[in-house]
């Protein structure tokens, strides 16, 4: 079910994302709406209501956070850091592993809640584009000094 989620989300998401001065409550709804699954299958769960309060009181960087957890729970925000007028967010899955070592995706805006639901949007068109079966594959481990046999004696 990750392939509607590339079609849903128009390319113009992160553009809007991209383009925007700051948050607003339309664009977040339309965050919610094109690029989350959980947030409305809750319906009168704690959580979403939690995040329906923080976009009341406009608690975007909260909103932006509580998303990335409910969301991408294998995520985690790696580094946020302001320099020169911007916010450079990084989302990661390995959080303790050293930077160069680290494939985190990473997204710079002027707000800090852009550049955190930047990244989230990055992540969530990665976690589309990467096809998954049904059932999961299991790679066979070749070892040419090792040949299976059957013991059996029905004798």
């Amino acid at each position: 079910m990750t392939a509607p989620l590339r079609r849903l989300a128009p390319p113009s998401l992160d553009q809007q994302l991209r383009a925007a001065p700051a948050m607003t409550r339309p664009l977040m709804l339309d965050i919610i709406a094109h690029a989350c699954r959980r947030v409305p299958s809750l319906g009168q769960d704690e959580r979403a209501a939690r995040i329906m309060r923080l976009i009341d009181v406009e608690a975007w960087a909260d909103v932006a956070l509580a998303l990335i957890e409910l969301e991408l729970p294998m995520w985690q925000v790696r580094r946020i850091a302001y320099d020169e007028g911007e916010w450079h967010c990084a989302l990661s899955r390995e959080r303790e592993l050293p930077d160069w070592l680290d494939a985190a995706v990473e997204a710079r805006h002027s707000d800090l809640a852009l550049a955190l639901l930047s990244a989230f949007i990055e992540v969530r068109a990665l976690a589309a584009d990467v096809p998954r079966p049904s059932v999961p594959s299991v790679r066979p481990l070749l070892d040419p000094l090792c040949e299976p046999a059957v013991c059996d004696n029905f004798s």
